[in-house]
């Protein structure tokens, strides 16, 4: 009887943690322990949901077992940065610990005229193909998102503007958003509600004024940022009495928030945020702003273009 992928894959969770771990490179590019059981936990899920409980019955039942392999993975589109590459690896390593993936060109990379060849992975077939699909939907996202993140760094960067990411990503695969959005060139936002404060409009209403929330925050997290969300010119005047540490302008016009950094004049830092585009960029591009979030870079990724192919049968 043929062994499905899924109960070899089964298998390998139950050993010790060390099979199908990351290379110390990978881990680091992963940002710590913490990162790297976020990336393991939400690649075995991706794992799970496309081997189900019978494993890959396509390549189980058409490849011989002990059948090797080298494949390929193929950058195809223009003017993209390859992200991801550490994650592939860690896919088809958590798959079957034998295979042999080698990174061929630097994470961040920027390609202009593809094709390039990224990667190769090597062992048994079956392993590559089972393994296939999960490591390119990441790659290809996380390229995607690298991409875009490039593209606004570029226009920002000559004004001292840092593009931040939001929390607007895909649940489960933060870890994987966050981390493309700074290979691109962007800046990491707070990474969960764990690590900043950010008082918003809801939190506000809740707790009364902006001036009670900031205390409250402040009286329980001595140590941790804080940042206020605002609408209105009164909005950030009491922002600003707070002692807050960054203070959001929401929805703003380029006009309005001229007229809001002249009245903090660097008292707090600076993040405009709403709605900004790649097209509307350079309206925002305004003196004393320090930051501008762009929550599309994450909820609304266009994938890069990269295939696996089967180059050589061993």
């Amino acid at each position: 009887m043929t062994v499905s992928a899924t109960n070899e894959y089964t298998k390998q969770l139950k050993r010790e943690p060390a099979a199908g771990s990351m290379s110390s490179a990978t881990a680091g590019i992963l940002n710590g322990a913490y990162s790297d059981e976020l990336a393991r936990k939400a690649i075995e899920f991706a794992l799970l949901e496309d081997l189900g409980q019978e494993g890959d019955v396509t390549s189980n039942s058409t490849i011989p077992e002990t059948k090797q392999a080298t494949a390929t993975l193929i950058a195809k589109d223009h003017n993209s940065v390859i992200c991801g590459l550490a994650v592939a690896e860690l896919v088809f390593k958590m798959v079957d610990p034998s295979l042999e993936f080698t990174a061929l060109v630097d994470e961040g990379i920027y390609i202009d005229t593809p094709p390039v060849t990224v990667a190769t992975v090597s062992g048994k077939a079956r392993s590559i193909l089972t393994a296939e699909r999960t490591a390119l939907n990441l790659m290809q996202r996380m390229s995607g998102i690298a991409t875009s993140a490039r593209l606004y760094a570029q226009k920002a960067r000559p004004f001292g503007i840092e593009i931040l990411d939001t929390r607007k990503t895909a649940p489960g695969l933060r870890v994987f958003d966050k981390l493309a959005v700074k290979l691109g060139g962007g800046t990491n936002h707070r990474i969960g509600l764990y690590d900043q404060i950010l008082i918003k409009d809801n939190h506000i209403a809740c707790a009364g004024s902006i001036s009670k929330a900031v205390a409250a925050a402040r009286s329980l997290y001595k140590d941790k940022r804080i940042e206020v969300e605002t609408t209105t010119l009164s909005e950030v005047q009491e922002a600003l009495d707070s002692s807050c540490d960054i203070i959001m302008l929401d929805n703003m016009t380029p006009a309005q928030i001229v007229s809001c950094v002249d009245l903090i004049q660097k008292k707090a830092q600076i993040e405009v945020s709403g709605g900004i585009t790649l097209e509307t960029l350079d309206r925002y591009l305004i003196a004393g702003v320090d930051f501008i979030s762009v929550g599309s870079l994450t909820h609304s990724v266009k994938s890069v273009d990269i295939s696996l192919e089967v180059e050589i049968g061993i």
